[in-house]
């Protein structure tokens, strides 16, 4: 939790010296989810697309998107499927990710992201298995911009290594998000 801490601080920091070219960091947000015998927090920040790539503008909406960069920690509770043994796994991830919202980016929206993640180890958890460091991150969901700052989303996320190598049984999170744009 600390190294968290200090790596959004960090970038923090990066989004302060980097201001004059607009900021780096446009919003940050913690996730939560879990799935069978393991449990995901996550912290992020996010930039949003050029402006001017948008698509589908018509009835006050459009698809546009963001990048996301986060840090993700997993606690397995079964590790090497032996219960009670536990393990933990940091996840590094980038995700591109195409959000359709109301043009004035208030209100309801879906999005969809397909991204990369490299994880501290690999994951062998709960007779689910995957055998390489290098993921693919990729998530649906839908959430609800309050005002222009305070966001809360529910997604599904699904890890796989896209089957570069076997075991690869992937793992599949419910995840709650809080979000706030600067």
């Amino acid at each position: 939790m600390k190294k968290m801490i200090a790596a959004l601080a960090a970038l923090m920091a990066a989004n302060a010296a980097f201001a004059a070219e607009g900021p780096l960091v446009e919003g940050v947000y913690g996730e939560f989810g879990t799935a069978s015998k393991v449990r995901m927090a996550r912290a992020g920040a996010t930039k949003n697309w050029d402006p001017s790539w948008s698509w589908f503008d018509s009835n006050g909406t459009h698809l546009t998107g963001y990048w996301d960069a986060s840090i993700g920690y997993w606690q397995l509770r079964q590790y090497r499927n032996v219960p009670g043994d536990k393990s933990h796994i940091v996840d590094i991830g980038f995700t591109p990710v195409f959000r359709f919202e109301n043009t004035n980016k208030l209100g309801a929206y879906a999005e969809l992201g397909i991204g990369a993640h490299v994880m501290s180890h690999h994951y062998d958890n709960n007779d689910d298995g995957l055998s390489t460091a290098f993921q693919f991150g990729d998530h649906i969901g839908v959430g609800y911009v309050f005002n222009k700052n305070w966001e809360v989303a529910v997604k599904f996320q699904h890890f796989s290594n896209g089957s570069i190598k076997k075991p690869n049984s992937g793992v599949d999170y419910g995840v709650v998000k809080l979000a706030y744009r600067f």
